[in-house]
């Protein structure tokens, strides 16, 4: 049977994808592994382990963060608030469980003559690429003696489970066959079969010659070089948000164009002459707003006092009483506590800047009181000196050009550079005196709560599909997750100098057969529109398992040993999401027949649609992240010893999983009370956040 063991053989487990989750369940082994060594010390040998770490692009880092790509595609968190490692730095080696941040990292290296970086600045991603495969190294060297580590590049194309127990990989080069107990899927990204809209564009290609279209993926994977986007030729990208400034850095300083500081520290580009001309544009038509001069410190985080765990706890028990099944509504049971979070730090902060702390401390406590109990806050604020603050509205922040009209391009680019000038101005004022900044900020250091609402089918179906991901999660990642302030300086000095221009709010894109090319415009811009002959899609591709290519996914799916998770609701309606099913921690594989597969685990991305914001990382330093959290639950299962009674369950870590034939007879009913969202919160909730 899968995951069988016993003393005269090692256990044996496999890790697919080695970027940040596959390596993160790697170091969490190694701290096990090495706490068994130490506990069997003087008595009889720990058994043996052999950890397979497979990866098709570069073992150590994977795909996204390899250290084979430019320079100028960075990361957006401060390299103090990065680290791989599960705990902190205790004065002896590195050494899993105990091991440098990014920053200490780089500093170390500065001082042998690398470039500096202050615990503030942000790195490239091949800095991380490196530093991710440093903490490779390092665990690969401080493995105990009775654990031996296998990295295989290759590709896994197949997931079998084999004749005698455990599981098959095959491999697309040699050894093209691998033997495992237990399997941890880590696959990252996935590349997704084009959608309607992307095919459509595809087929407009084949028969216009010299137009292109580039599907979305990560910068450093696009064909962006001259002989795909010419040089003074005309280019539309699809996105506005995090990808589009590592697509706009290629085609500008990665044609060498250079940036300078003008006089007034305004910065001014200088062409190569190399550039194509951009045309951007999105729903928004605002280019992701810049993230706040950071002056937190890695371990700081805002603690809710409205979005807490009790207060969901509280309005599932009152859905229920309703004779609901305790599943939220977003905007109903949610949004309105997440407001008040944001609202809150937002009016503190403008009273800490003006009266001093003493004054906050005495404003928090009776704004928080009045938010509370619902009171009229108008005296309050008036007498705290805020009447003519406005409130804090995160969908016209997001939205700000909503019902504008604009008589031409340029008079919505004037506008547009007054809204990224006043970002800058608040991004400049920090991530804690600054009251826009700061207040944004929280919606990072809330996700985990956010996630205790979402995660496992917390929200009703119409709920989770229509407010949650219609309208709230492009907000929220337009104002949470922005770059730093020097890539939006960068991109206004492109629009001033006329290489980059964006089209406008609520920005569409389309094949133009009369003219022979792609048209880019805004309704609320007037004018044609632009003309252009490449058009990139700048948007990251959302995990869907019936649109992922990969062979092993398809293979998985068409022999039924995993499935997407369905979101159920009330009188048999559901929803079925493209994110794999999984169990609650440890995260078992759920298969075709809603049975928990005990030796099969997956994390991260591929689960994305089951779980909420699961591409973060890397965890933050000083800081029980749930990312750390997810790869030791993990790691913990995986080194279990296994008892295997002859019923198929199993008993081990607390874990039972019910054998086909318990499973047909439990019937839907119970699979979907199996994991109820209300079950899972006291596993999942941590006080004091989670990283970017």
């Amino acid at each position: 049977m899968p995951g069988h063991t016993s003393d005269s053989r090692p256990l044996v487990l496999a890790v697919i994808g080695s970027g940040p989750r596959g390596l993160s369940v790697l170091e969490r082994l190694a701290v096990r592994t090495a706490a068994e060594a130490e506990e069997a010390a003087g008595g009889a040998a720990p058994r043996r382990v052999r950890i397979h770490l497979v990866d098709a692009t570069e073992i150590g880092a994977g795909r996204v963060w390899r250290a084979d790509q430019d320079p100028w595609f960075t990361m957006n968190t401060v390299i103090s608030q990065v680290t791989m490692y599960s705990g902190d730095p205790d004065g002896g080696p590195s050494r899993p469980g105990a091991g440098p941040s990014l920053g200490e990292w780089i500093a170390d290296r500065a001082r042998a003559g690398e470039e500096p970086l202050g615990p503030d600045d942000y790195a490239s991603r091949v800095r991380y690429g490196q530093y991710l495969t440093d903490v490779y190294r390092t665990i690969a060297r401080n493995l105990p003696e009775h654990v031996r580590l296998h990295p295989v590049r290759a590709r896994v194309t197949a997931l079998r489970p084999g004749e005698d127990g455990g599981y098959l990989l095959s491999l697309d080069t040699a050894p093209h066959l691998l033997v495992a107990d237990r399997v941890v899927l880590a696959t990252g990204h996935p590349f997704n079969a084009p959608d309607d809209f992307e095919r459509e564009m595809l087929q407009f290609t084949t028969r216009t010659p010299g137009t292109r279209y580039i599907r979305g993926d990560s910068a450093a994977d696009m064909p962006l070089d001259e002989d795909s986007v010419p040089a003074g030729g005309s280019v539309a990208i699809r996105g506005i948000g995090l990808s589009f400034y590592d697509v706009m850095l290629s085609l500008t300083v990665g044609r060498g164009g250079t940036f300078r500081t003008r006089a007034d520290g305004t910065l001014e580009y200088l062409p190569s002459g190399r550039e194509p001309r951009i045309v951007a544009g999105s729903r928004s038509g605002l280019p992701i707003p810049a993230r706040g001069r950071n002056q937190k410190e890695p371990s700081y985080s805002h603690k809710a006092l409205f979005l807490t765990e009790e207060a969901l706890l509280a309005a599932r028990a009152a859905r229920r009483a309703q004779g609901g099944t305790g599943q939220l509504d977003f905007a109903e049971d949610v949004m309105p506590l997440l407001r008040h979070e944001v609202e809150h730090v937002y009016q503190v902060t403008h009273v800490r800047n003006a009266r001093g702390a003493e004054a906050a401390d005495a404003f928090a406590a009776a704004h928080a009181e009045a938010l509370r109990t619902g009171r009229d806050r108008r005296r309050l604020l008036a007498d705290a000196g805020l009447a003519d603050v406005p409130p804090l509205d995160l969908f016209s922040l997001a939205r700000p050009f909503e019902g504008e009209r604009f008589g031409s391009p340029e008079e919505f680019r004037e506008r547009l550079l007054k809204v990224m000038d006043e970002d800058l101005a608040a991004a400049a004022l920090g991530t804690l005196d600054g009251p826009l900044k700061a207040a944004l900020d929280v919606l990072r250091d809330i996700r985990n709560v956010v996630r205790l609402a979402v995660d496992f089918g917390g929200l009703l179906p119409d709920s989770h599909t229509g407010f949650f991901h219609g309208r709230f999660l492009p907000v929220n990642a337009l104002l949470s997750a922005g770059p730093p302030m020097y890539r939006v300086e960068q991109l206004r000095a492109l629009i001033q100098r006329g290489v980059v221009e964006v089209a406008g709010p609520g920005s569409v894109f389309g094949a133009d057969e009369r003219a022979g090319g792609f048209r880019v415009g805004s309704a609320q811009v007037a004018g044609p529109g632009r003309l252009v002959h490449t058009l990139i899609d700048a948007r990251i591709p959302t995990p869907d398992l019936h649109r992922d290519t990969s062979p092993l996914t398809r293979q998985l799916i068409e022999e039924g040993m995993i499935r997407p998770y369905v979101i159920p609701g009330p009188s048999g309606s559901s929803y079925r999401t493209g994110g794999l099913d999984v169990t609650d921690s440890p995260f078992h594989v759920v298969d075709a027949r809603g049975v928990p597969q005990p030796d099969l685990y997956a994390l991260g991305i591929p689960t994305e649609h089951t779980r909420w914001f699961t591409q973060v990382g890397s965890s933050r330093p000083g800081v029980g992240t749930l990312f750390y959290r997810d790869a030791d639950a993990i790691a913990a299962d995986a080194l279990r010893p296994t008892s295997r009674p002859a019923d198929g369950t199993l008993d081990g870590s607390g874990t039972t999983v019910r054998t086909p034939g318990a499973a047909e007879k439990a019937g839907a009913a119970d699979d979907a009370t199996r994991r109820q969202p209300a079950t899972a919160l006291a596993s999942l909730t941590t006080p004091r956040g989670d990283a970017l």
